[in-house]
């Protein structure tokens, strides 16, 4: 069986086939640290499934708003924190992080590459537009994913 690990000590993501490591990544979890509370922009923790795959048809950079593609504005903010190239949107399974689907948490590429690697979202978990567009290719809906901390 497929599982994600996300370790937010190490922010670092594996991909298991069975007990096999196939890929692995730098990733950035939230600066808020880790919790559920709704609005507090922190990342849960505990075991999730892939609930949506979005963008796969998409050229990788592309950004998305409300998980459908966007032209960017030429004017817009170079500090936006914006979703790019793919998203891949968590259902919690456990009744602490039963309202992460709600709380639109993802995994996801990002324009702050340079962030990766360190505590830095608002929630999601960033990755390197190039590793997200290699995970996504990799795992299907229904995937598990475990983030500790």
């Amino acid at each position: 069986m497929d599982k994600i690990v996300i370790d937010s000590r190490t922010q670092s993501l594996s991909l298991l086939k069975g007990t096999e490591l196939v890929f692995s990544a730098p990733v950035s979890t939230s600066r808020f640290g880790l919790g559920f509370e709704n609005g507090s922009r922190k990342t849960p923790t505990g075991i999730f499934r892939i609930h949506e795959k979005i963008g796969g048809e998409m050229p990788i950079g592309t950004v998305f708003k409300g998980r459908r593609p966007v032209k960017v504005p030429v004017d817009w903010a170079e500090d936006a924190d914006l979703i790019t190239s793919r998203i891949l949107w968590l259902d919690g399974l456990e009744a602490e992080n039963a309202r992460t689907r709600e709380r639109y948490i993802y995994i996801h590429g990002t324009n702050h590459e340079h962030s990766v690697g360190q505590p830095a979202s608002a929630g999601c978990i960033r990755m390197r537009n190039v590793d997200v567009v290699r995970l996504f290719s990799q795992v299907e809906v229904g995937t598990l994913v475990e983030i500790i901390g």
